[in-house]
């Protein structure tokens, strides 16, 4: 049995409140061995992203190591990192230790809904597995989750869970394809599937990101808990024994041809 804690949490365009939110929710994430934090925590999409990306030894990301280091729980939580005139939009991966473990780079560039984030950033290349918390655990972020080939892939590269992080945008049916899609992924891998997005960010300009709606969802594709859009930590159980079982039930991995 791990414990996680989804800790969903508005991003304003400041790093260094960022920052205090996240030491903040991880004081509130009592018994975790894993807290998940949103795609972008460094701070909210936007032009001045470019001017904010940070080296992953930088104040935001060793400020996350400090803080997982004094909890004694991993963390994973996004950031953008400067690039060759882009940025990188990386998930980073602390172990209870704060040491940076993994840095995945989000491959699928949300080019879609008359926005253009590839203009802003670079594309990642690798699917993602790393070890935290005793979980082998696949990393996808945001737009990462319409393309169920690299849950596959994460799959194949031995992933017990799956971490969602995203800033996902408001808009016409939105909110429905994210709870779908997270579903989605989780019932057609049987995988615990863990995603965590942005609290909306009530009293500061808003550019449509975060819907909140951060979710634990089972390997059936059951719905566990679904914090609704106000900022919130809450603890979740991930139990590999029931993956096993629903794997039993449900050998659709075993099944492909494909």
């Amino acid at each position: 049995m791990t414990t996680i804690a989804l800790c969903q949490i508005p991003v304003s365009p400041d790093p260094s409140a960022n920052l205090k939110r996240a030491r903040e929710a991880l004081s509130r994430a009592e018994g975790a061995d894993l807290a998940i934090f949103p795609e972008a925590t460094l701070t909210r999409y936007g032009r001045r992203i470019t001017d904010l990306a940070e080296p992953l030894d930088g104040p935001f990301v060793s400020g996350l190591a400090d803080a997982a280091r004094e909890h004694g729980l991993a963390v994973i939580a996004g950031t953008f990192e400067p690039g060759d005139g882009r940025v990188r939009n990386t998930a980073v991966a602390l172990d209870a230790q704060g040491a940076l473990v993994a840095a995945y780079r989000k491959i699928h560039l949300f080019d879609s809904f008359g926005a253009k984030e590839s203009d802003l950033v670079e594309p990642g290349a690798e699917p993602t597995v790393v070890e935290l918390a005793g979980l082998r655990v696949g990393l996808i972020t945001c737009y990462d989750v319409r393309f169920p080939e690299l849950g596959r892939a994460l799959v194949d590269r031995g992933a017990e869970l799956f971490a969602v992080i995203a800033a996902w945008g408001s808009g016409p049916l939105k909110e429905d394809h994210w709870t779908t899609l997270v579903r989605a992924r989780a019932l057609e891998n049987t995988m615990w599937t863990a995603a965590v997005g942005q609290a909306p960010n009530p009293g500061e300009s808003s550019d449509g990101y975060g819907v909140g709606r951060s979710m634990l969802v089972d390997p059936l594709g059951v719905v566990r808990a679904d914090l609704g859009t106000a900022p919130g930590v809450e603890v979740v159980r991930i139990d590999r024994a029931y993956a096993e079982s629903a794997r039993a039930t449900l050998p659709c991995l075993q099944h492909r041809v494909l």
